[in-house]
């Protein structure tokens, strides 16, 4: 280590280089932390109330809307804080956990949309099996699959760069912990690190995606025979939805970690960022809720429903007066 300051305390520098967009900024993430949370919730509220939607499409998507809504509070919270906040700092076990979670629940979503996937593959290939194949219990063992698959790598990551040595500067030009920009600040980076890092992501997101891939050539295989063009256009309904979030999240998502890391600076990264911590997590549900014809009507009956309970209130109150 030589003269090196070893370092015990981060800061988060992502957005300073525009203090004078703080404000405006503050508000925008906050309009779409709130709506992030609120549009996920009318999802999870709507299949847990709608027993038509009790199938296991719809608890993966209730489980997909849960680790997203997580995943938006690892880090939208305490980016708000620190636009307002001249103390941008963050201990190393802070640092450490919050790097843990993002992308424990950012794997967990890739496995989820996996599951989706075989999901919409069983039940267009084999769709008098289906009920047997895609069980309640079967769900469930593939969402606690996805869950610790994702945690286990995560640790994976977060053990393998919070065992290097950081020293001299403690500023993270992000407004978060991501990969980069903290290994970026050691000062005894091998090779050998990139590599296993690099390879936990890839498995993630390239491995993920593959499945999804091989999934949907089948399910294309198994469409492009039905003899009827209705039959094809319902069957391909089903899927688009979720097809339409896979694109997004992998294509954002991939475009940030799987791209070569000398062709853009961290300012650069910082903005890419936004793309996949506020804007996918706010066009998914806004995505399953006006391509997805159950989700609309189930909206649309609890939301009659809720006027119905209010009018009656103001209309029994009404008539105490």
């Amino acid at each position: 280590m030589g003269n090196h300051t070893t370092v015990t305390m981060f800061l988060l520098w992502g957005f300073s280089s525009f203090p004078e967009l703080h404000n405006l900024l503050f508000l925008v993430v906050l309009f779409s932390h709130v709506t992030i949370i609120l549009a996920n919730a009318f999802i999870m509220v709507a299949i847990k109330l709608n027993h038509n939607l009790h199938t296991p499409m719809y608890f993966f998507l209730f489980a997909l809307s849960f680790s997203e809504t997580c995943t938006t509070m690892v880090i939208l919270p305490r980016l708000l804080v620190d636009l307002i906040s001249k103390n941008k700092a963050i201990s190393l076990p802070e640092c450490a956990t919050q790097m843990f979670f993002f992308f424990g629940l950012g794997g967990n979503n890739c496995f989820i949309l996996s599951a989706m996937s075989y999901d919409r593959y069983t039940a267009i290939h084999n769709p008098l099996h289906y009920p047997i194949l895609m069980t309640q219990k079967i769900c469930l063992h593939l969402i606690v699959a996805s869950g610790v698959l994702g945690f286990l790598i995560s640790l994976c990551i977060v053990i393998t760069i919070f065992n290097l040595s950081f020293c001299n500067s403690n500023i993270i030009q992000h407004f978060f912990c991501d990969i980069d920009p903290v290994v970026s600040l050691a000062c005894n980076l091998t090779f050998y690190h990139k590599v296993i890092l690099f390879a936990l992501t890839a498995f993630v997101l390239v491995g993920s995606f593959i499945f999804i891939m091989v999934s949907y050539v089948f399910i294309v295989t198994v469409v492009i025979k039905m003899p009827s063009a209705k039959g094809r256009y319902k069957t391909f309904s089903t899927c688009s939805s979720h097809f339409t979030v896979v694109f997004i999240h992998y294509g954002f998502a991939s475009f940030v970690y799987l791209r070569p890391k000398n062709s853009y600076s961290f300012r650069d990264a910082t903005l890419l960022a936004v793309t996949y911590t506020i804007l996918t997590p706010l066009l998914n549900p806004i995505i399953y809720s006006l391509r997805n014809k159950g989700i609309q009507t189930a909206l649309r009956k609890d939301i009659g429903n809720i006027i119905r309970f209010f009018s009656k209130k103001v209309n029994k109150k009404a008539q105490k007066i």
